[in-house]
């Protein structure tokens, strides 16, 4: 009879939508109460990523509740990163040496839609837009709701709340305000905040530049990236120092000011954004930080799950992917301890912080590399050694990129551990002329592989992993 229980899912965003229709799928009778309007009826992307990065272990998640295919049919494919220079020369570095492994781009509001319509089909989801929650009674297990049209307060029970709320997550801060336990929570900010800008389509609808890949203009110290539509647009995300350097956020103020800026690091890209402007003083700019908090569970009341429990960068194109992944995880926990909640959480939190905290030290690691790293000569001849070894050895190789992106029966932690020590070995190698680029690959693959071993050996003894 557990399956008769009342779940209240508060955010109907990507992590919320999929979990009401999973756990619809699973018999059990949910509420999803959402702050903004349905986005299936008005635009509310302003100020959010419009596309994002799609992978494995998001799609085991469509796999999960059988939306694979509708969900293929809304990616474009990238396979690498089309590096572009100050002089607008532009080279592809694939993402992985196995031609079947790539990351796709996805319109955020068309997949949310997708899930909400599924969910919807389930006589046992209900999902109510417009009601913003004020609070959560984690000991009484009830949310307090205000409509926003009518403004009227109501409360709401439940057997179960879970929060997929967002790194704003109202439940989180009612953990945080409540002092009912003791409970961690940190948000840590980059010294940089991002802007999203476009690239229209040709007049014919063309693209008006190569498709299948993540756009990157790497300077050092900011960068650009793009990432294409569907529609033959690209969107595409400044990210810049809110107050230091030459250029920042605080001083780009003036039109003059944003096309000199424009014209000396990506004139290639400005070439393709004659409103540049009406994008650069119209969209906002927001910040980029990380939310890592403990424990994420109060008894088997309430549970943090996505965002509102572990908000990262996007730099590893994961965050999606790790709230669908969450998704997983809690399904596979529940189908072991089905109607024991407190058991349920509990497990679900040991099982998956550690990831989680690794994927978020990862997508740091990721910024410093997209926006400098992936032009450092050095960084280029790993890159080409790890691809002609995942080509050559598809079974034996995997890069620290495809650890995490692609392999999605190994936990962000173990990825983040062996990838680390891999990318070290290799750095360590080539630095030392141990290995070449155009050396020997059985060769050079047994080194690393050696090398490897041992940097992971002195971490274990260090008590690093």
């Amino acid at each position: 009879m557990h399956k008769q229980q009342n779940i209240l899912v508060i955010g109907a965003g990507l992590c919320g939508s999929l979990l009401a229709l999973r756990l619809g799928q699973r018999g059990y009778n949910v509420s999803v109460y959402e702050k903004r309007p349905d986005l299936r009826k008005v635009d509310i992307s302003a100020g959010r990523s419009i596309n994002l990065a799609f992978s494995n272990r998001g799609n085991k998640a469509m796999k999960l509740v059988g939306l694979e295919e509708q969900v293929k049919a809304l990616c474009i494919p990238m396979n690498g990163r089309m590096i572009h220079d100050v002089k607008g020369h532009t080279f592809l570095s694939s993402y992985s040496g196995r031609d079947y492994e790539y990351i796709n781009s996805i319109s955020r509001g068309d997949l949310n839609a997708l899930l909400l319509d599924e969910a919807e089909k389930l006589k046992n989801v209900n999902i109510y837009f417009n009601k913003k929650c004020k609070s959560v009674d984690f000991e009484k297990t009830t949310a307090l709701f205000e409509d926003y049209k009518s403004k009227n307060q109501f409360v709401e029970d439940a057997d179960v709340i879970i929060a997929a709320d967002g790194a704003g997550s109202v439940l989180r801060k009612s953990y945080y305000l409540g002092k009912k336990f003791l409970f961690s929570f940190s948000q840590n900010y980059l010294t940089h905040g991002y802007k999203e800008l476009s690239i229209l389509p040709k007049e014919n609808g063309d693209y008006k530049t190569y498709k299948n890949a993540l756009h990157i203009w790497p300077r050092g110290d900011f960068m650009l990236i793009a990432l294409p539509n569907l529609n033959g647009s690209f969107t595409v995300t400044l990210f810049l120092n809110y107050d230091e350097g030459k250029y920042n956020f605080k001083n780009l103020t003036t039109e003059k000011h944003v096309l000199e800026f424009f014209t000396k690091e990506f004139p290639d890209a400005l070439a393709m954004m004659p409103h540049i402007l009406d994008d650069f003083f119209k969209n906002p700019t927001a910040p980029l930080g990380t939310v890592k908090c403990s424990p994420w569970h109060y008894k088997g009341n309430t549970l943090l799950m996505g965002d509102a429990a572990h908000a990262i960068v996007p730099f590893y194109g994961q965050g999606m992917n790790a709230s669908f992944e969450d998704v997983t995880v809690f399904d596979s926990v529940l189908e072991n301890h089905q109607g024991n909640w407190e058991t349920t959480f509990k497990t679900y939190e040991q099982t998956r912080k550690k990831d989680t905290n690794a994927i978020a030290d990862l997508a740091i690691d990721n910024f410093h590399e997209m926006k400098d790293h992936v032009a450092n000569p050095i960084f280029q001849e790993k890159r080409k050694i790890e691809m002609a070894l995942e080509k050559e050895f598809p079974n034996e190789y995997s890069s620290k990129y495809s650890l995490v992106t692609f392999n999605e029966h190994i936990g962000y932690r173990d990825a983040m551990l062996k990838g680390r020590a891999q990318d070290k070995a290799i750095l360590n190698l080539l630095t030392d002329k141990e290995i070449e680029v155009n050396g020997d690959l059985k060769l050079n693959l047994k080194k690393i592989k050696k090398e490897t071993e041992a940097i992971l050996e002195d971490d274990r003894i260090a008590g690093l992993n």
